[in-house]
């Protein structure tokens, strides 16, 4: 697909664009400009023999544009002629890890260095990110301007970060490539379950930074991580589209490389360095991955490591998955009542996992009417269609069964 191609080129295109010319904020606009010209020219024309040298074109003409009718047209356009490529420069070079840590920059607040990472190096659209946070667009996209201006005001060059700069830029590095990842995983909203697309580039730049820091013990944790899940999604999802959740999947056609790649990774990174959050959730994914099935997955260890989380990183969707753990270890009413607590935290109050993760324990729990409701609740707050008609499909199955009662 069209869609899916210029989505891989988008990082690649901002990067190739900055490191020549600098000025992030004018080319990353030229880039999209490009991109855009891209999507309407291309299903008519046909893709170019080389789209990414198309698109760098195309781009640098915006770019030229944009620099002439500046109000310092004059500097501007001195600035841009040093900075014209190189005689034998490749256009082949990859930029997308130093795109990163310019787009994580420690200037920028969390949620724009996200918003800039998604739209510049994760190839979304404004209207996609600003989905995926519950915000309107235009507030996305005010978001995403003020990030460019204020890389442009405090002079952040595009290069790798020096070596006193690494532990302030590597968590939110990390804490990015998480959600390029996970929106890729489990879409927010829209016709499909997942998007292949962006789970492939998490893969992609979380390699790379693992091929740079090797020895880093999270690194290698997220890099597992992001492995082990992906290892389940050719099983996650059936013919017609729909959710399977993980007790019903097949596990034959889970990738078994994958499995072990991720197993290694963090099996090697448990023994040798500091424990950190994204090590004990590849631990997780590791356990569930090498269960021959539901009933034969090792619960007690799995919550003891929910337990670990907990305590390194809080938060309420830890909270939700360590119920789901102690309902399988000590039955669903103790998981409900953890439920409960999780429940109190307000980042929870319209999130469709909590009235899932409900509905499912009362179902266990033999209360059937109320996970009817609690299944109509979630899939009243979901935006992903796969997810909504999952979550609806339970509720008519449990109704069902109490019409026959």
């Amino acid at each position: 697909m069209i869609a899916d191609l210029l989505r891989r080129l988008t990082p690649q295109v901002v990067g190739t664009l900055t490191r020549r010319y600098g000025m992030f904020d004018l080319c990353e606009d030229a880039a999209q400009e490009a991109l855009l010209a891209a999507a309407q020219q291309w299903p008519v024309d046909g893709v170019p023999d080389n789209p990414r040298a198309w698109l760098l074109t195309v781009a640098t003409r915006r770019l030229t544009d944009q620099v002439r009718s500046d109000s310092a047209r004059r500097r501007r356009e001195a600035q841009f002629a040093r900075r014209e490529p190189e005689r034998g420069e490749t256009v082949d070079h990859d930029d997308s890890l130093t795109l990163l840590f310019l787009c994580c920059h420690p200037a920028l607040t969390a949620p724009s260095q996200i918003a800039l990472t998604l739209r510049s190096v994760g190839g979304l659209t404004t209207a996609e990110i600003a989905k995926a946070y519950f915000v309107p667009e235009a507030t996305m996209a005010q978001r995403i301007t003020r990030a460019k201006l204020r890389l442009t005001e405090t002079g952040a060059g595009f290069a790798m970060p020096s070596a006193d700069e690494w532990p302030d830029r590597l968590a939110a590095v990390l804490h990015v490539l998480y959600l390029v990842f996970n929106e890729g995983y489990t879409a927010t909203s829209g016709p499909d379950l997942t998007r292949p697309d962006l789970t492939a580039e998490g893969i992609r730049l979380t390699r790379q930074l693992h091929a740079l820091l090797p020895d880093d013990g999270e690194v290698s944790g997220l890099l597992a991580l992001m492995l082990l899940t992906e290892a389940r999604r050719p099983a996650r999802v059936a013919a017609d589209g729909a959710l399977v959740p993980l007790a019903d999947q097949d596990r034959s056609r889970w990738n078994r490389e994958l499995i072990a790649e991720g197993v290694a990774l963090v099996s090697s990174a448990l023994t040798r360095t500091v424990l950190g959050p994204y090590q004990v959730q590849a631990a997780i994914a590791a356990v569930h991955d090498e269960a021959p099935d539901t009933a034969g997955t090792d619960w007690p260890q799995i919550l003891h490591l929910y337990s670990i989380l907990e305590g390194l990183a809080p938060n309420p969707m830890v909270t939700l998955n360590r119920a789901i753990a102690l309902a399988m270890v000590r039955g669903p009413a103790t998981g409900l009542r953890l439920l409960d607590t999780a429940g109190a935290d307000p980042r929870l109050a319209r999130h469709h996992r909590l009235p899932a993760v409900r509905a499912h324990l009362l179902e266990l729990d033999g209360d059937l009417a109320g996970a009817v409701d609690a299944y109509r609740a979630a899939g009243r707050r979901t935006l992903s269609r796969p997810e909504r008609r999952y979550l609806e499909a339970k509720a008519a199955a449990l109704e069902k069964v109490l019409a026959a009662t």
